[in-house]
């Protein structure tokens, strides 16, 4: 029963084969800011797992939505067995299961990177540092400066609060089954900001709200947040949404409060 696990398309798994590469991913973690608890997001058939543990550093917990995979992770990782926790990570409340600072690694399921990351946001004060695989093309945008297409929601929200490494690329073929795009590794540590300039539920908004009308210049995509006058003749409201830096998008943040307050 346990020597082995069928991926499954309706989770999106595809489970990485190769060993160097699962030590190199491993390997990237820094321990940056001085956490201990490492927390390996759908560990699968535990290829990451198997360096993890051998961290004199780290106390490792995984969380796995897969109950074949859970099994076969318990069986195989019997000193991790109460570490090992089935649920899904977009709906558990992260603190709750690890009280302290932890990292996070993994190899994300493609299909729900973004909401991972959105995840991740929401506890930026617990997680200082997160090293994971994921499609390439989503790597790229949340590395991606301002200016070009690949610029975009995750890319401004991430960058306000970590600094992101690209580390390197994977192809598909050591992958079981081989994805139909490459994949790549990236890194994110928290950074020295404890807070943004601004009101960061209204930044998040203004954010999306930019993002949402990209071909608009910002006068016209963000009418919906109704802006008072002065606001509105602001010279940076001429640009579109990629056209902004994350600084920038801070600034128009804390121009459209102070207004409010006006």
């Amino acid at each position: 029963m346990h020597s082995s696990v069928r991926p499954k398309k309706f989770l999106g798994q595809h489970f990485l084969k190769d060993q160097n590469i699962a030590r190199k991913i491993v390997s990237s973690l820094t321990f940056h800011q001085h956490y201990q608890y490492v927390l390996e997001v759908g560990p699968g058939m535990g290829v990451l797992t198997q360096f993890l543990i051998q961290l004199p550093e780290a106390q490792l917990y995984c969380i796995e939505v897969d109950s074949e995979s859970v099994a076969y992770l318990q069986h195989h990782f019997p000193t991790l067995k109460e570490r090992v926790f089935h649920q899904d990570f977009l709906k558990t409340d992260l603190p709750s299961l690890i009280p302290e600072k932890f990292a996070i690694i993994g190899n994300f399921p493609y299909n729900i990177s973004s909401q991972i990351f959105f995840k991740i946001l929401e506890e930026r004060n617990h997680i200082p540092e997160v090293v994971c695989m994921l499609q390439k093309e989503v790597a790229d945008r949340i590395r991606s400066e301002h200016g070009p297409k690949t610029y975009g929601i995750l890319s401004v929200l991430l960058q306000a609060y970590y600094d992101i490494d690209y580390l390197f690329t994977v192809e598909p073929h050591v992958f079981h089954p081989p994805p139909k795009v490459r994949s790549a590794v990236i890194r994110l540590r928290r950074n020295q900001r404890a807070q943004l300039d601004c009101d960061e539920v209204l930044f998040k908004k203004v954010v999306k709200q930019s993002f949402q009308n990209r071909r608009k210049t910002l006068r016209n995509a963000l009418k919906p947040l109704n802006l008072p006058e002065a606001v509105r003749q602001l010279s940076l409201l001429d640009k579109r949404a990629e056209q902004l830096s994350v600084e920038d998008f801070v600034e128009l943040t804390h121009k459209i409060q102070a207004s409010w307050k006006q």
